[in-house]
């Protein structure tokens, strides 16, 4: 909240800035994800598969557009419970092709290309334009990433705050909306700039670190964690903070007695409905770290340095934002010297 509040004028400054944009022209074309898309006009409605998308047309005021959602990791941000009660939700995870097509969409927009992609596995690209539907992905799951590499793919660069927003401003544009776009990357510049800001006042040690737990699919099992390209990654990054996983897929599995060694200063642990594996209770996860005997002994554990975020924050979201509000308010709490 102190954050928000922190970037209240500034966003107000800058929305009002912001030069008029000119409506956009039908058919757009637009190259997404390596693949020419075109939209042939205004698109009356869409099914999300994928609650990153989801939730980006929710806060471009396309609510009235979304005919059916797909793949949910946490609840919906509150400010959107109500609107999201009223659409139906198609599949907790993976829809089937056929749910989809029957809600008749202009378009479907879609997260992950593990969905909707080469290898889809909920249908490709063409599959979706043999019955007239164009596709729209996310950026964030294409920009510096090769997604032949697995389910979850392998980071090339960085990841960036700059993909989710040029999603924000295509899908803006795809809905001829484009002013709303312009508003909402410049509220979420604005909030990201406060927390880096805030963090980078902390001073932190060199050698501070961290490592994010998403999951385990055994209690017993090497935990799916962070690698260093991802959006935890992008967080540790512009906190200043030093990722102890050196992989580059998205989530690799690395040993508890690895994670030990490196001694995180802080660890991360993601919160969410989802139940595919036990370890997304996050009850369960810290009943592990206080209980495992080698996860017991990490300083981050000894001396209560645990952040928890909402797991879809730890994936490229405009909730990347909310996450790192969270993560460098914690590290003001915490006696790193």
């Amino acid at each position: 909240m102190f954050l928000k509040l922190l970037t209240t004028a500034a966003v107000g400054a800058a929305s009002l800035a912001l030069p008029a944009l000119a409506e956009t022209s039908y058919p757009l074309t637009l190259t997404n994800c390596g693949a020419e898309t075109t939209i042939a006009a205004q698109p009356e409605g869409t099914v999300s598969i994928g609650q990153a998308a989801t939730e980006i047309l929710y806060s471009l005021g396309l609510g009235d557009k979304v005919l059916g959602t797909s793949v949910w990791f946490t609840d919906v941000l509150p400010e959107y419970a109500e609107l999201n009660a009223g659409i139906e939700r198609l599949a907790d995870n993976d829809p089937s092709f056929e749910s989809v097509v029957a809600k008749r969409p202009d378009l479907v927009t879609v997260q992950y290309e593990w969905h909707v992609g080469p290898q889809g596995i909920v249908a490709t690209r063409e599959q979706f334009g043999d019955v007239g539907i164009p596709v729209y992905t996310l950026p964030a799951d294409c920009v510096g990433k090769d997604n032949s590499t697995g389910m979850d793919g392998t980071r090339l660069e960085l990841y960036k705050m700059d993909s989710v927003y040029k999603g924000i401003s295509e899908l803006a544009q795809i809905f001829n909306v484009a002013e709303r776009g312009e508003t909402l990357v410049a509220d979420l510049k604005a909030r990201e700039a406060a927390a880096i800001e805030l963090a980078a006042g902390l001073d932190l040690p060199e050698g501070t670190s961290a490592v994010f737990w998403f999951s385990s699919a055994e209690m017993d099992m090497d935990p799916y964690v962070a690698g260093q390209g991802g959006a935890p990654a992008y967080m540790m990054n512009v906190l200043g903070l030093e990722n102890v996983v050196q992989s580059n897929e998205e989530w690799p599995t690395v040993s508890w007695e690895t994670i030990a060694r490196a001694n995180p200063t802080v660890i991360v642990a993601a919160r969410m409905e989802r139940r595919r594996f036990p370890a997304d209770d996050i009850e369960k996860k810290l009943e592990f770290l206080r209980t495992d005997p080698v996860a017991s002994q990490m300083d981050a554990v000894r001396n209560n340095r645990i952040v928890i975020l909402d797991a879809h924050g730890m994936d490229p979201s405009i909730r990347n934002i909310g996450s790192l509000e969270t993560l460098a308010e914690a590290l003001t709490g915490f006696d790193l010297k």
